[in-house]
């Protein structure tokens, strides 16, 4: 990961993590205000009760005083107390629920709409599996802190002041003995926030690197089996597994000792202070059975919710680093160029040049140097040359997925700069050397660009691309399923495919990065006629590894470390005798031998 990255894995400080998760929910400000009463009145309800025990031990069960109509009063107060608080509890619960959902639902959708607007020099370095684990379990994390952790840290902390208000109700001079132990109560919190943070964001950081590496070995898994390599797979996610195994067991370690028998201690220390003070107060005067059994219940009461915010304080820093982590993510700013200007062109013709252009992918060595030409209307450019040798580079900056070091790139006449990303991706078709299909249907994938295609459409444009026989042959035609990356489909089939999805946006500009090199003899015949289809009346650039495909290019540009060493027609290139036709030559040769063209040019590269 490179230094830029490196700012995503520091922590973010939680003050400013918790503004931001305080800002998801003023949205839904009214209905937390309609959860807090609701709140606010089952805990009410809920401490009343032991007042009411207290006043029965008291005044009639001490004295054996029983009025009838004064003691079912007192005991239909207490019942209904108890089914009020649970009805209430219920609702906030529910209510508090609900909108915890709804922010996580908002916070998912944001993560993935900035994802989506990062420029592909980002997720050149940051590896898949990273994302994934911040925009699935980060955002999982943060979910259970609306959920179990703000409402109950809401209610816990009303029911303490409620309790301290009805200890102080009973008594005035012990309540003020149990204060002492809130000072302590904080110092456990602070060095548990404070360890915590530490093991927790090494946790996390260990889950994207397990994350990250399930990734790579799934889609590689292929090569891993080809080359029996599953045993030191296996031990390199052992290892990182267990790295994550020992920042758990450490956070673990540290909730075994702050958590709650920290409290439990307190908790005791609590009772003894309680007990001491009744039984000194019953060698000078009378205890009031009733007031010690409020006491001791409040007693109880009072650590019961401490007892629930530390141990809910766990997940609460694992929701704050996680928070933290997706806020990191949506602030980072490595965006694709962007249009420049208020100038909005449109391209009408596909008329491409390029001036001097040079290109580094790191800012430090050149993949281009000095590349000019010119495509006019209508023409087909040819470039080819040995793997690295730039080729797919000059594709990358005409999409303007990346910037040039230097140098101008024109369409149209006009700067490509100027133009709306919007009006480039409309008006420039691509199609890779492997394409990429979603999963779902066949007519889905064609109606990619565009969902309200109609069938006829999306057919019409299968047919221009020689594609709609294959596909009506399947089980299901247009409607059969696509397994992830088109993997139920052949090569062929895959590419045809994409060039009717390219196709139906019928774009001013077609590029064709090697889009016959992975395909059988049979098949090529089939998309060499949808090529011809395709490039017929609009600007084409195509890169090339078989040299017979581009015998008919109007112009071939031959790339070596990144300059142009050669440039002509497929005859003038030859006639120069020059590396266009050692290519060229071993490329036959290769075929005459059963060797791949890929094979031919590394030949000659070496």
């Amino acid at each position: 990961m490179n230094d830029r990255h490196k700012l995503l894995v520091t922590p973010l400080p939680q003050r400013e993590t918790f503004k931001r998760l305080l800002n998801y929910a003023h949205p839904h400000w009214k209905w937390l205000l309609v959860a807090f009463f609701l709140l606010a009145g089952g805990t009410a309800a809920e401490l009343i009760g032991p007042i009411l025990v207290q006043i029965f031990i008291d005044d009639f069960l001490t004295p054996r005083f029983f009025p009838l109509q004064s003691l079912m009063v007192l005991g239909l107060g207490y019942i209904s107390l108890h089914v009020l608080s649970a009805l209430m509890n219920y609702s906030q619960l529910l209510l508090f629920q609900k909108i915890a959902l709804r922010i996580i639902e908002k916070l998912r959708i944001d993560i993935f709409e900035k994802v989506e607007r990062l420029g592909l020099s980002f997720f050149d370095t940051f590896p898949a599996g990273g994302l994934v684990s911040r925009i699935t379990n980060d955002t999982e994390q943060v979910k259970e802190l609306y959920v179990s952790v703000m409402a109950n840290f809401l209610q816990n902390i009303m029911f303490l002041i409620g309790v301290f208000a009805a200890m102080f109700y009973l008594n005035v001079q012990l309540a003020l003995f149990c204060l002492v132990l809130l000072p302590l109560i904080v110092v456990i919190m602070v060095l548990y926030k404070k360890f915590s943070t530490t093991y927790y964001t090494e946790m996390s950081e260990k889950l994207s690197e397990l994350n990250a590496r399930l990734n790579e070995s799934i889609q590689g898994m292929t090569i891993i089996q080809l080359f029996r390599q599953e045993r030191r797979m296996r031990k390199e996610f052992e290892e990182i597994n267990h790295r994550h195994h020992r920042a758990w067991f450490k956070s673990i370690k540290l909730d075994g000792l702050l958590l709650r028998p920290a409290v439990d201690v307190l908790a005791i220390c609590a009772l003894v202070i309680v007990l001491s003070y009744f039984g000194m107060t019953s060698l000078t005067s009378p205890v009031e059975i009733g007031v010690l059994y409020a006491f001791v219940n409040y007693l109880d009461r009072f650590f019961e919710p401490v007892n629930q915010i530390m141990q809910r304080l766990s997940v609460f820093q694992q929701a704050m680093i996680s928070a933290g982590r997706v806020f990191k993510l949506m602030d980072y700013d490595e965006r694709g160029p962007q249009q420049i200007g208020n100038e909005d062109p449109k391209i009408l013709k596909g008329d491409i040049e390029f001036r001097n252009v040079t290109f580094s992918y790191d800012g430090t060595k050149n993949v281009l140097n000095n590349i000019s030409f010119r495509v006019r209307e209508g023409e087909t450019l040819a470039l080819v040359g040995h793997t690295g040798s730039g080729k797919s580079s000059i594709i990358n900056l005409l999409m303007r997925f990346y910037d040039r070091s230097a140098g101008e790139i024109y369409i149209d006449g006009s700067l490509i700069d100027h133009y709306r990303n919007e009006e480039l991706r409309k008006s420039v078709g691509l199609v890779l050397q492997d394409p990429f299909l979603f999963v779902g249907d066949v007519a889905s994938n064609i109606r990619l660009f565009d969902k309200k295609m109609t069938d006829n459409e999306v057919e019409s444009a299968a047919k221009f691309v020689n594609a709609h026989t294959f596909i009506s042959s399947l089980t299901q035609g247009y409607s059969t399923l696509v397994g992830e990356r088109g993997g139920t489909l052949s090569s062929g089939q895959r590419q045809l495919i994409s060039f009717a999805r390219t196709m139906a946006r019928t774009p001013k500009i077609l590029i064709l990065d090697e889009a016959t090199s992975s395909v059988d003899t049979e098949t090529e015949a089939v998309i060499q006629q949808a090529l011809t289809n395709m490039s017929k009346d609009r600007t084409t650039i195509a890169i090339a590894h078989r040299l017979s495909t581009i015998k008919h290019a109007d112009h071939i540009i031959v790339l070596h470390e990144g300059q142009i060493a050669e440039e002509g027609t497929h005859d003038e290139l030859l006639a120069k005798k020059g590396l266009y036709e050692k290519m060229y030559l071993l490329q036959q040769g290769a075929d005459k031998m059963g060797l791949t063209h890929e094979d031919g040019l590394n030949m000659q590269k070496g």
